[in-house]
């Protein structure tokens, strides 16, 4: 049985690209072995400013919003972040995101897609890296970082790869996938 992976858009601005990073990569990480693959869009999701009474780990949820969300996480047995960088960090959505719900997050791999300038995102990347391992993630080493993506979108707002993403993404899968199945009985043990 395949292991479920979620490719989350983090951004939700107007005018974003991430939508059109993030199908490229749901698309190429469909093509690998082991992995079911669904596309999460936190402007879909719609979180408001974490507006919980009790602490996440809990799971005492309040509002619907959280419940949704929290079978969301719940479901999915490793993440992929596709994500800008705001300021040096990954933007408020994802961290807002991330901090709503605690035991499902727990025992999940991660990897991150960034996109942006010069640098690719891979500040922000570094930023929110420190925050999923708070979470009890395993964030992989290896990651896509997409500089200058504006150079790699057409008229239409397409993203089109090249192949020095194209073998970071498969790379990163790999171990992706090689963590989320170590991962996989202390997640079934949790659920015990």
């Amino acid at each position: 049985m395949p292991l479920k992976l979620q490719v989350i858009i983090c951004s939700t601005r107007p005018g974003r690209v991430g939508p059109s990073v993030a199908k490229w990569f749901a698309g190429f990480a469909a093509s690998h072995e082991g992995f079911d693959v669904s596309l999460v869009d936190l402007a879909d999701v719609n979180l408001p400013v974490y507006d919980e009474p009790h602490h996440p780990r809990m799971q005492n949820y309040q509002h619907e919003h959280t419940k949704r969300w929290s079978a969301s996480v719940a479901d999915a047995d490793a993440y992929v972040f596709v994500t800008p960088e705001y300021n040096y960090c990954a933007p408020p959505s994802l961290v807002n995101a991330l901090n709503y719900v605690y035991s499902e997050w727990n025992y999940k791999p991660c990897g991150f897609v960034s996109y942006g300038g010069v640098s690719g995102g891979m500040r922000a990347v570094q930023v929110a890296k420190q925050l999923v391992t708070t979470l009890k993630m395993m964030p992989m080493v290896e990651g896509v970082a997409v500089p200058m993506v504006g150079t790699l979108l057409d008229e239409a707002k397409v993203f089109t790869s090249n192949p020095l993403i194209d073998d970071s993404a498969q790379t990163m899968l790999a171990e992706l996938h090689k963590w989320a199945t170590a991962l996989k009985p202390m997640r079934q043990a949790k659920q015990a």
